[in-house]
């Protein structure tokens, strides 16, 4: 595909498309939640919320209206306020995303184990 068509790609999928009953907003996805999520790291450690296994629950509901459920590492962690609000303002950022509302759960309650391999991996952490 040349770059006139991708670039054309690209700007209808990030801005909706038009058709006679109206605009109609890109489709969000729960891979691109995931993404989105991916980009959020935890100040005291130098890996995304995703892989540490913070992430619990991602609800797509319908309008575009994204929901998580997230816990933290600590009930005690410093960036317990810092980290929903960066979460959810990634997903806020993403095409086709009308609202999104990030929740703080503790049952159950975050450990090592829910780390990926890549997250134990950069932490030194088998």
């Amino acid at each position: 595909m040349d770059r006139r068509r991708r670039a054309v790609n690209d700007q209808a999928a990030s801005h909706g498309s038009w058709t006679p009953e109206g605009e109609t907003l890109p489709a969000v996805t729960e891979e691109g939640v995931i993404e989105a999520l991916k980009t959020v790291f935890d100040p005291e450690i130098p890996v995304d919320i995703y892989e540490l296994g913070l992430v619990y629950a991602i609800e797509l509901e319908e309008g575009g209206r994204v929901k998580v459920e997230m816990t933290l590492t600590t009930p005690s962690c410093p960036s317990a306020q810092e980290l929903p609000s960066m979460a959810e303002e990634a997903i806020r950022q993403m095409p086709g995303v009308t609202d999104c509302q990030v929740e703080i759960v503790w049952d159950p309650p975050w450990d090592q184990s829910r780390m990926s391999e890549d997250a134990r991996l950069a932490l030194n952490m088998f």
